[in-house]
């Protein structure tokens, strides 16, 4: 049953607890070790691609909210990547919120704003580095 949340008024921490208590009250901690959960989340972002698949990225917005059962399925897909990301920080134990803090006080050293806009293929090695 839904919880009535909205961005507005629920924090992280009541999201990875429901996550948490759901996982808990059918016993399946023991499968959501990192490995798997990594592996969950690389599986759950390749369902949304597909749904854009052979969209033209000028069409994608509309596209993904013109029919109502498609702006469905890609809200659950998303979802479903956010709820496997939270649950690899629940199993692993850290504070998502400091993680993604720090990870875009790296991103502004990195990308100061207003510096040069540099495309991705200039950064060398197709954007693949480790960050």
């Amino acid at each position: 049953m839904p919880a009535g949340w909205s961005e507005e008024s629920t924090t992280i921490a009541e999201v990875k607890e429901r996550i948490r208590a759901f996982l808990a009250e059918r016993g399946w901690e023991s499968r959501h070790s990192p490995k798997n959960l990594a592996m969950s989340i690389a599986i759950e972002s390749a369902e949304l691609m597909e749904i854009f698949q052979w969209v033209d990225s000028n069409q994608a917005h509309a596209f993904a909210v013109a029919d109502p059962d498609r702006f469905l399925h890609v809200r659950q897909e998303v979802a479903d990547v956010v709820i496997y990301c939270i649950s690899l920080a629940n199993a692993l134990g850290f504070d998502l919120a400091k993680a993604i803090d720090e990870k875009i006080e790296n991103n502004e050293r990195r990308y100061p704003a207003g510096g040069e806009r540099r495309r991705v293929t200039e950064r060398g090695g197709g954007g693949h580095e480790r960050s």
